[in-house]
């Protein structure tokens, strides 16, 4: 479906919002791709897709409380909303579909 499908980065992304749950902020989300994917993110990429995904409707996000260490700044965490879940089961279930259908001696090393 249309309304389901993701770019790459932005699958990326709302995989690593629904592994930090609660503590996905941009830093976090950053930091935890580059980690485990050992990619390189900037900051400016990730705004983005973060952005361009809540206006979809597959990320909420909402503020924390001020903090003395941010200089009284506050941080906007997301979460994945029930949309966003449809995403992501759409885009595994769309890979999976795609890998099931490749014949075993085709991936078959020498």
């Amino acid at each position: 479906m249309k309304d389901f499908q993701l770019g790459e980065f932005e699958e990326i992304v709302l995989l690593t919002v629904a592994i930090l749950n609660d503590e996905a902020y941009g830093v976090s989300i950053k930091q935890e791709i580059e980690e485990r994917l050992k990619r390189s993110v900037s900051v400016g990429a990730l705004q983005s897709a973060l952005r361009r995904m809540e206006s979809k409707g597959f990320l909420i996000s909402n503020l924390g409380e001020a903090s003395s260490v941010r200089g009284g700044k506050r941080k906007r965490y997301f979460n994945i909303t029930d949309l966003g879940k449809k995403a992501l089961a759409y885009a595994r279930d769309t890979r999976n579909q795609l890998w099931d259908a490749i014949p075993d001696f085709v991936l078959k090393m020498i």
